[in-house]
């Protein structure tokens, strides 16, 4: 693709994004100029102009508009340089530049591939294998990109980015198939992105009122208000709410003597700006009645003919146009100028049957009354609409001749003939001439356009955004028409099984809802002309024959009438507030981060994988996991940061290109398969594991073999000491201590410590319980593997009893404490906020424990920085700690945080610490993840609209923080006049009497 050119951006977020800006420095060199002039500053002598760096390349216009502010103050802010630079200080601000470049920029190679460079580099490789390499290194790849791309400038640190992408089992070197499935993958990505931003679906089974009485419903409207408005055959009016429950009924016919028959409605509609309801009826009559009220005002009778459908259209200020089809193919057009006027005039007529009255023959001679009738077709007029884009009139019927015809309200082609009229009634004061012969006339060819449709059309819509014709009918086929052209359709949509008999365009979603009479239900796209959504008669449970059925974009949702009233409700992204940013649709469960693409993964409860750019926060792809939406419960890389591995409540390990989505293998017990809690990736003598515990309430142990082909894997045999003695509870966390120590914690509070070379128990703890607990008759105690069995059991049971959170979700090896030096220790978090520190070595024993949550609440996360002493902790209610290990206490109940803050809304699922920038990378079930400072200032959450660099601190949100934090009760500060207990004892435990 040029890079002159500016791609189509698509609706889809993250890899779709095409934003070719090869150098944000050089959209700055017009400013850096006025910059200069504005200052008198000129480039003398040796000074190096670091904003003309080589091989800078062009952008468009429109993306020199796009740079985030606090990129612009920064770029200007390197640019005040001393006259006089030496070369480390040069080098230090293109350093700097680079970061911003790389934090900035969007450029992936694999954008630009066309056919044609495809082509190349195939011949490129097939050159490689002909001397006998099958496989390239990294820098014969960069030498082949660069050539057959056509981009010599091309950095080496994207070629590398790339080679990395396809190399993800790190072994140096690429194929060309590996080459190929790369971009067969990447490709496939696109387009399910783009499918799972198209997903829609109704809420089934559909919501039902049967009050119908046996009458069917001769049409459905809506007003202004998003009213829904019924109308059965026997006159009976009703108006639904949202939970379509009837609000207002009436009957508007006055029942006849029993020698008369019955008076029975056709169609009807909703002025809306008039506030009135017109009806068409049975006896050639077009009855208005009050909306708000259903009082009659007035009527049009003595009609020629049934009016069969009818529609109503708002033409301007105080004009409207009033259409109807009937029973000899013919369009009636009357037109009203000076609408509330008229109307009041005929509204003060005598009254037949208890409502003014009068006949068409009279109403047409009102000077503000324009009357046409068209002929049209040759069978019944199915449908009939006035299309203000068009200013035409649209009607159809089941001819296949004429099926749709679209034409002009009025006569347009004989001009001198209008002028003659005009002339006549203005200025020579002749009446006008009136037509009161009934007799049709038919439009000129000029004047119309006829769309032949085998078997005829039975329902219609206009989209007027695309300004294309949708028509359906008795052949079962859905046909896109360009209104301007009637030759042959656009497109031809395929899949129902009946005839079609309702069609409704939603334009602002480019969808299309049809209906066809075996009750079936779908929703299509209308630029890709594929099918959506299906709803089925057993999962809407709408039965019966339908007569009416109206989409209602108000209420986002289709009603149907068939043996009862029903509605079918689109399935709705919840709404939230306009400050709101979250980064899925669902609970966070996890998140990782990969040092070596530098990129951020967080995973749902909805089996969704997002990858975000960790330097700028946006989203760079996401992909699904399992196809029965399983919650991915945890994740972790491997050591090269190249590979994902997630584990699910399936049971399941699936290892992943985390660059592509590609599920390399799949690992799994044999037999029931239980949930996965945690999962790990270590190594012991330099070999590979993945490790994986959960409700099995056993370590599974899986080889990390590359040369291994099959895609399923099972583990290796399972430790003795394991399934001896073991966990008796789902083991919920998992912890490892280089070389060869590994610690699980499980559901009952039980800490298990192991010798991964030798698989056996090195030393286990019981739960201890809150310093409020202690003393109560089970004080904190350690369970030893020297103690018995039965004793172990019973103690763990009688913990249960006093405090039922017993659970340890995180622990923790920590090291360098003051009181064991060189030798590692165990923290898990306990019952109550507290944090307990235990001894590893020599049996292992209880150190001590101190009060970590600000609220007593559970401790759901623990993370350590390797090149500082800190210690994060994470709780149930969003809140983040920092502690000093050194300050560890060894017989303290509490110890004073460094730092903390509001970080969540809700549950942090995810902690982890980047020590390399100094961030805090965390998840929450409240559907964010969001990156820190390691003091707590707050940088972003990612889906954000702004973009962040996170070695740039004005590009951060701080000092703002996220704002359902910044409102929620909990986050106020720290006083007795806000430490109310009602207030913030119900804050934290809303389901507790706060007495």
């Amino acid at each position: 693709m040029p890079l002159c050119k500016k791609a189509r951006s698509s609706s889809a977020p993250g890899r779709l994004e095409t934003q070719h800006v090869t150098s944000i420095l050089s959209e700055l060199d017009g400013l850096r100029q006025k910059s200069k002039n504005a200052r008198g500053l000129r480039c003398q002598g040796a000074k190096v102009d670091h904003l003309s760096a080589p091989g800078r390349l062009h952008v468009s216009e429109d993306n020199r508009e796009q740079q985030p502010e606090w990129l612009v103050r920064e770029l200007l802010k390197q640019n005040r340089q001393r006259h006089s630079v030496n070369l480390g200080d040069n080098l230090h601000v293109m350093m700097q530049q680079r970061r911003i470049i790389n934090s900035t920029q969007s450029l992936k190679i694999d954008e630009k591939i066309s056919l044609e460079s495809l082509q190349k580099l195939r011949d490129s490789f097939e050159e490689f294998e002909t001397a006998g390499l099958k496989c390239i290194d990294e820098k014969k790849f960069g030498r082949i990109v660069k050539k057959c791309l056509c981009l010599p400038n091309m950095s080496n640190a994207q070629i590398q980015a790339l080679f990395k992408k396809i190399d993800y089992s790190g072994q140096g070197q690429i194929s060309w198939a590996e080459f190929c499935t790369h971009m067969l993958q990447e490709y496939k990505e696109r387009e399910e992105i783009e499918r799972c931003h198209k997903q829609v679906a109704f809420i089934l089974p559909a919501t039902t009122n049967a009050s119908g009485h046996g009458v069917p419903i001769v049409n459905i409207r809506s007003s202004h208000d998003g009213t829904v408005v019924t109308l059965r055959e026997d006159g009976f009016v009703c108006l639904w709410s949202r939970q379509l429950k009837p609000q207002r009924t009436k009957h508007l016919f006055k029942e006849r003597p029993a020698n008369r028959k019955s008076k029975w409605a056709s169609d009807f509609t909703v002025m809306t700006e008039c506030n009135k309801l017109m009806i068409g009826t049975g006896d050639r009559e077009i009855q208005l009645y009050e909306l708000s009220t259903l009082d009659p005002y007035c009527q049009i009778n003595a009609l020629d003919t049934v009016p069969l459908t009818l529609n109503y259209s708002y033409l301007g200020p105080d004009r409207c146009c009033i259409l109807y089809g009937d029973t000899e193919g013919c369009v009636a057009v009357i037109l009203i100028s000076s609408v509330g006027g008229t109307l009041r005039l005929w509204n003060k007529l005598p009254k037949i049957d208890n409502i003014p009255n009068i006949t068409m023959d009279n109403a047409v001679l009102s000077p503000n009354v324009t009357f046409m009738r068209w002929k049209v077709h040759h069978d019944w007029v199915t449908q009939v609409k006035y299309v203000h884009s068009l200013q035409a009139v649209i009607s159809s019927s089941n001819e296949e001749c004429s099926s749709v015809v679209i034409g002009c309200l009025l006569p347009l082609t004989d001009a001198e003939q209008q002028l003659i009229e005009i002339r006549e009634e203005c200025y020579e004061g002749k009446s006008k001439k009136i037509q009161l012969s009934w007799s049709p006339q038919v439009r000129s060819s000029c004047d119309q356009r006829i769309f032949s449709v085998y078997k005829g059309v039975r329902t219609f819509d206009f989209c007027q955004k695309h300004s294309l014709l949708v028509t359906g009918g008795m052949d079962k086929l859905i046909r896109l028409w360009n209104p301007h052209f009637s030759g042959k359709p656009t497109g031809i949509l395929k899949g129902h099984c009946a005839p079609i008999l309702f069609l409704c365009v939603s334009s602002e979603d480019s969808q299309i809802f049809s209906v066809s009479a075996d009750n079936t239900v779908k929703i299509w796209h209308m630029e890709d002309q594929c099918c959506l959504f299906t709803a089925e008669p057993r999962a809407s449970r709408i039965h019966g024959e339908i007569s009416a059925c109206r989409y209602s974009a108000a209420m986002k949702s289709l009603y149907v009438s068939a043996d009862s009233m029903a509605a079918l409700s689109l399935k709705l992204s919840p709404r939230l507030h306009s400050r709101l940013t979250v980064s899925h649709n669902e609970a966070v469960t996890c998140c990782g981060f990969s040092e070596e693409f530098r990129q951020v993964v967080s995973c749902t409860e909805g089996s969704v994988v997002k990858v975000w750019d960790f330097d700028s926060g946006r989203q760079v792809f996401e992909f699904g996991v399992s196809k029965d939406l399983a919650p991915i419960t945890c994740v972790t890389f491997d050591p090269e940061g190249r590979r994902l591995i997630t584990g699910g409540a399936d049971g399941c390990l699936n290892i992943w290109n985390s660059n592509s989505g590609l599920c390399i293998k799949t690992l799994k017990r044999d037999g029931e398969c239980h949930e996965v809690c945690d999962c790990i990736f270590l190594k012991v003598h330099r070999k590979s594991f993945v490790m994986s515990v959960g409700r099995s309430r056993r370590i599974d142990i899986y080889s990390d073999v590359l040369e291994d082909l099959h895609h399923v894997q099972r583990p290796l045999p399972s430790w003795q000491d394991d399934l001896k003695n073991g966990h008796k509870e789902a083991i919920l966390c998992v912890a490892q201590c280089p070389p060869s120590l590994l610690a699980t914690g499980s559901y009952d509070g039980e800490i298990i410590v192991w010798n991964v070379v030798s698989g056996r128990i090195q030393c286990r703890f019981g739960s201890r319980l809150s310093s409020e607990h202690q003393g109560d008759g089970v004080a904190g105690m350690e369970i030893m593997t020297k103690f018995e069995q039965i004793t172990c059991d019973y103690l763990l049971f009688c913990v249960s009893l006093t405090d039922p959170d017993t659970s340890v979700p995180s622990i923790v090896f920590v090291k360098n404490l003051q009181e064991f030096s060189s030798t590692p220790a165990l923290l898990s978090s306990g019952s109550k906020g507290c944090l307990n520190l235990w001894s590893v070595l020599n049996g292992g024993k209880f150190v001590s424990s101190f009060r970590a949550s600000k609220f007593q609440q559970k401790i759901t996360k623990l993370a350590k920085a390797d090149k500082a002493a800190l210690l994060y902790a994470a709780d149930i209610i969003g809140y983040i700690y920092v502690y000093r290990t050194e300050k560890f206490p060894s017989d303290q109940k509490s110890l004073k945080a460094e730092n903390f803050w509001r970080a969540h809304t809700s549950t942090v699922t995810g902690l982890q610490i980047v020590d390399n920038d100094q961030v805090v990378l965390t998840s929450s079930a409240d559907c964010t993840v969001r990156l820190w400072s390691a003091r707590g200032k707050f940088i972003g959450t990612f889906g954000q609209h702004e973009r962040w660099s996170v070695n740039i601190p004005s590009s951060w949100m701080h000092p703002g923080v996220p704002f359902e934090v910044l409102i929620d009760p909990l986050s106020l500060p720290d006083h007795k006049m806000l430490n109310v207990k009602t207030r913030r004892g119900e804050a934290i435990n809303p389901d507790k009497d706060s007495g």
